[in-house]
């Protein structure tokens, strides 16, 4: 997954910023932190119980996690999309070595003068189960960032056990760069359904057209998935487009503010889910899933709006999300960083089958 800190750091150095401290490591029980169970050392969070979990410090991969040669093993289908292609993006860039200035006026508002237009490829990887008949429509999940090849390795273990339903998985890489000014923070950060727009109208068909498969319209039947910002547009596909998407997986999530241009119908950006979207709007037909790490991202940036603690961030997710009377688990990971691989290692498989819990399995017992 796409490690935000680090590509923070070097561009703080670059433009003469002092880098960030290494982020502290929080206590799960904090004051002001939601509830939670502690699980025992090695534990996932129990598949049908909804709420605030704590694991660790051990992460142990688990079994679906790897190869299994004894199951019918899918096909990845990769190609590629240029800029030139999109109606949508056609592409941005950050200049190097630069990041922006906080706006006197607005302290949470970031001025960025040095983004351009700029050309990208983009990769896209289809994972096509050997279960899958062509011609049916199948349910699938799309993950940011890239190929993840985790993810197909738990989708061929998982739906040989017929925990999860025949599915497709689809993993988009963003148009490069982080955060405020670059295509990958214009994809993820900013609160609007345009990027889940851009999947459906320009992804999806060539998904469809690379991998001969067909995906359903049914939202039921769609997941997102990410890290970081990656987890952020996860959830903001869905929030924009319950008609597109209900089911949310998220390491880490981004909803600190980072939006950029700055909109003021959502002027904290992604904070703004937790601050007022959330508690304030009827609840939406979506079950989450949720993680952070006991070391995640802290202030990584010059802006000092008090938005910018991911793991506040998260703990303030969960509470909304509990009080609304959502379907969420919400795990606090000890021993671990910001999209941290360990942990991922650990609890995908219990992640997408509590996701997907309600979907229907053919054949399953």
């Amino acid at each position: 997954m796409f490690r935000t800190s680090v590509l923070f750091l070097i561009g703080l150095a670059a433009c003469g910023q002092t880098p960030r401290p290494t982020p502290p490591t929080r206590d799960a029980h904090t004051p002001g932190y939601v509830e939670a169970k502690d699980l025992p050392d090695g534990a996932n969070a129990p598949l049908k119980e909804d709420g605030n979990f704590i694991l660790g410090p051990t992460h142990t991969p688990a079994p679906e996690m790897a190869v299994q040669e004894s199951v019918p093993q899918g096909t990845v289908y990769n190609f590629t999309i240029a800029s030139t292609e999109s109606k949508i993006y056609p592409g941005i860039a950050r200049e190097q070595g630069t990041f922006g200035t906080p706006d006197p006026d607005e302290p949470a508002r970031l001025n960025v003068t040095t983004s351009h237009p700029a050309p990208y490829n983009r990769k896209v990887a289809v994972f096509v189960p050997k279960q899958y008949v062509p011609g049916t429509a199948a349910p699938f999940i799309v993950g940011a960032d890239g190929i993840d090849q985790a993810l197909f390795t738990a989708l061929n273990n998982l739906i040989a056990q017929k925990r999860l339903p025949v599915m497709i998985g689809i993993s988009i890489g963003n148009g490069s760069g982080d955060a405020q000014g670059s295509q990958r923070g214009l994809e993820y950060d900013n609160m609007s359904g345009l990027y889940a727009e851009f999947v459906e109208k320009e992804i999806l068909p060539r998904v469809e057209k690379e991998a001969n498969v067909k995906l359903t319209k049914d939202p039921d039947g769609r997941a997102t998935m990410g890290g970081s910002s990656g987890g952020s547009a996860a959830l903001i596909m869905a929030w924009f487009h319950t008609d597109l998407y209900h089911r949310v997986l998220t390491y880490s999530g981004t909803y600190v503010n980072q939006q950029w241009p700055w909109d003021p119908k959502y002027p904290h950006g992604a904070w703004g889910f937790h601050e007022t979207l959330i508690p304030n709007s009827p609840v939406k037909p979506l079950r989450i899933w949720m993680e952070v790490g006991d070391r995640d991202n802290y202030n990584p940036n010059i802006m000092r709006d008090n938005m910018h603690d991911w793991v506040l961030a998260n703990e303030n997710m969960a509470r909304v999300l509990a009080a609304k009377g959502y379907h969420y688990q919400f795990v606090f990971a000890r021993n671990a960083g910001h999209t941290d691989r360990t942990v991922k290692q650990q609890t995908l498989p219990e992640a997408l089958e509590y996701v997907w819990q309600g979907y229907p399995i053919e054949g399953k017992k």
